[in-house]
């Protein structure tokens, strides 16, 4: 592994490069321009010319630095169209974060004409293969991945870039055993560029047994922090949740993040809430683009003041009033809050809905059944 401490070339440090200076082409930098992506992230700077140089590539970047971008430009300005068999493969966590990777590869992707398919679990299985082995790009999850080789709907022999996005989340699902097959099957002399916000434990032992003389790019999370959060779980009988959350939101209606596990939970739960009288929007990966830039900029401005989303696609989250987070931890479509959001206000409170046999098995290391009270400076 190389750590480095150099600048991209003929950049000096004080500079702020544009894409075209780190080596992307003018028609995908034109591309971003359009979408309103002017000048590249830290974590851009530091990646692009490493990954057009060829080299492997481990980044230890926090979620919404930009490292999508970091891996996606190269690839696509690496890559030409054959639309007979993927040339890069991006495995991600979850179906919500590959749809999101999907997404942010098409805006520049058709500029050359490549090709790009995503594959997950809980679609049909044929048509994602058919889009799969014509794909020049393929994002996927490494289960659905594994169950498209292992039935020979799908071949890897020409995949010559992998990337590994949010390794550590990968590994923390349990998918070390998927991800390591799958690496086996590519060809020895790939491209290998993993991403994550640690490099330690699992993920370094796997960036060690499949990278060659990778260069080691980290970016520090320079941007404010907490200084004062306190996370509450409240056990609630399950048939009286949704009431429980309602009391808690309406004793102080400041911006609130509240977090579920599916994109059909998401859409009930605003649904319902927007009968009760809150202006409660979405956001998910089954979402397109503009619509969660929509449901964004709607919760951001204040027009929505509860926003339910599935815990990848609040990945990233930068706003400066945000209040509350909260989390509905239940079989269906509940998790518990991870403070994925960037909340960077003075104070910001975390609350988590429990059902009460839940809560009764955590007591002896939670305190009461009832509640949990912490906070951090």
């Amino acid at each position: 592994m190389q750590r480095a401490t150099t600048e991209p070339q003929g950049l000096g440090r004080t500079t702020s490069p544009t894409f075209i200076e780190l080596g992307v082409s003018e028609p995908v930098t034109r591309a971003l321009r359009m979408r309103g992506t002017e000048r590249p992230f830290e974590i851009q700077t530091l990646v692009i010319p490493d990954a057009l140089a060829g080299r492997d590539v481990l980044a230890r970047s926090r979620t919404g630095s930009g490292k999508t971008l970091a891996f996606a430009a190269p690839l696509v300005e690496l890559l030409t169209p054959s639309g007979r068999s993927p040339s890069a493969l991006i495995l991600a966590p979850t179906r919500e974060l590959a749809s999101q990777v999907t997404e942010e590869f098409r805006v520049i992707a058709d500029v050359k004409r490549l090709q790009i398919a995503a594959v997950y679990g809980g679609v049909g299985i044929g048509p994602q293969a058919k889009r799969a082995r014509r794909a020049d790009i393929l994002v996927a999850t490494p289960g659905r991945l594994i169950d498209l080789v292992t039935r020979r709907l799908l071949r890897l022999d020409q995949v010559r870039i992998c990337v590994l996005d949010e390794a550590d989340r990968m590994l923390d699902m349990g998918f070390l055993p998927d991800v390591t097959r799958i690496l086996q099957m590519l060809r020895p002399d790939r491209q290998t560029m993993l991403f994550s916000a640690t490099l330690d434990g699992e993920v370094g032992r796997l960036a060690t047994r499949f990278t060659r003389n990778a260069v080691l790019h980290e970016v520090g999370d320079t941007g404010l922090h907490l200084t004062d959060a306190t996370h509450r779980f409240i056990a609630v009988e399950q048939p009286r949740k949704i009431q429980a959350l309602i009391r808690e939101l309406a004793a102080d209606r400041g911006l609130t993040l509240v977090f579920v596990r599916t994109k059909f939970g998401a859409d009930r739960l605003a649904r319902n809430l927007r009968r009760e009288g809150f202006r409660a929007g979405e956001l998910h990966g089954g979402m397109s683009q503009p619509q969660r830039e929509r449901a964004l900029g709607r919760f951001a401005s204040g027009a929505n003041d509860v926003l339910v989303a599935t815990d990848v696609a609040a990945r990233g989250l930068d706003l400066d009033e945000f209040a509350r987070a909260g989390g509905q931890a239940q079989k269906e479509d509940g998790m518990a809050n991870k403070d994925k959001g960037g909340a960077k206000n003075k104070k910001t409170a975390s609350k988590t809905l429990k059902q009460k046999r839940e809560a009764k098995r955590s007591k002896g290391t939670s305190g009461s059944a009832g509640s949990v009270r912490t906070t951090g400076g």
